[in-house]
């Protein structure tokens, strides 16, 4: 196993990020800056608050990273819908609406629309990868003879999960828009790098810092396909349904462990946590790609406003 060398680190932030279209979405302790390149060449910034769990029960270990999670989704949804209003189409303005598109115009408010919308690809966007990365496997496996030991049916389970994951996600990153947003990924990456090692967030800065970071959501993917080998080796149930419902019931468990485990690996630098968060960096080759200069100046610009002045970004 090669060992990824890390660059020097001065200190550990939380800050992270989403790569959406054209643009960023930084995540800081205290606020979240969405920015944009437009078609001209400029730059547009969104910023908010960013949400934290008024119940110390979403604080717990393993519980926060269900939280974080599902906090993510809805964020990123509506972050991809705020890029995507500057790269409408030109060839729809000039067409006219059908009938489906008058009645909805006339009956749904543009408000409730977006909410409406949100909400469907929020539900799409749950679904889908678990009907794909859990229900799938799960059914495939469920041809073997009844008399296979569980722990094979889990092994096998989970390697016909990864290797759904990776045709996944080798197809998508062919695709030429998928492709730019996975630059803008290690532009993040590389941005976070270089605050991290105590360098002025200058372009040429960001630029020497490696675009694979530990933390990244890639490696989180990877950690909650491997655990549940682990958890349903020793779970013996021979009905496939039921194991798909069990998998399902225990998913947020998943979750959380996952959220967990990459906490950990990406904290320390010890044998055991470059063992966990290898399969991971190996991983990003197909999700985060080398950045352009303009690029990586929407990561700086985005970093710069969500780094807070009393240092409560300090991963303690």
């Amino acid at each position: 196993m090669k060992h990824y060398e890390m660059p020097p680190c001065v200190r550990k932030t939380t800050i992270g990020g989403q790569a959406i279209i054209e643009g960023i979405s930084m995540k800081g302790p205290q606020k979240t800056c969405v920015t944009v390149r437009k078609p001209d060449g400029t730059m547009t910034f969104e910023e908010r608050p960013t949400p934290k769990p008024k119940n110390r029960f979403w604080k717990l270990p393993v519980v926060r990273g269900a939280y974080t999670l599902f906090t993510a989704m809805k964020d990123g949804v509506a972050d991809v819908n705020y890029s995507a209003q500057f790269f409408e189409d030109d060839e729809s303005i000039d067409t006219e609406p059908s009938r489906f598109e008058k009645w909805v115009e006339k009956h749904i408010s543009s408000e409730k629309l977006e909410k409406l919308l949100m909400g469907v690809a929020m539900v799409l966007g749950t679904l889908l990868p678990i009907a794909l990365f859990l229900v799938a496997p799960t059914l495939i496996v469920g041809f073997l003879p009844k008399g296979a030991p569980y722990f094979v049916r889990s092994l096998l389970e989970g390697v016909v999960r990864i290797i759904l994951f990776l045709i996944f996600m080798w197809s998508i990153s062919h695709m030429k828009d998928i492709e730019r947003t996975f630059q803008y990924h290690g532009a993040e990456h590389k941005t976070i790098f270089c605050y991290e090692a105590g360098l002025p967030l200058t372009v040429e800065n960001v630029r020497k810092m490696p675009r694979f970071h530990p933390r990244c959501g890639t490696s989180f993917m990877i950690v909650m396909m491997i655990i549940p080998i682990l958890i349903f080796a020793f779970v013996q149930m021979d009905n496939v349904w039921m194991r798909m419902l069990l998998r399902l019931i225990l998913l947020p468990v998943v979750v959380g462990i996952a959220y967990e485990c990459n906490r950990w690996a990406g904290r320390s630098d010890n044998l055991f946590c470059r063992a966990i968060r290898w399969p991971g960096l190996q991983m990003q080759k197909l999700t985060v790609f080398e950045p352009d200069d303009s690029m990586i100046e929407v990561a700086i610009a985005a970093m710069k406003r969500v780094i807070p002045e009393d240092d409560s970004d300090a991963w303690k």
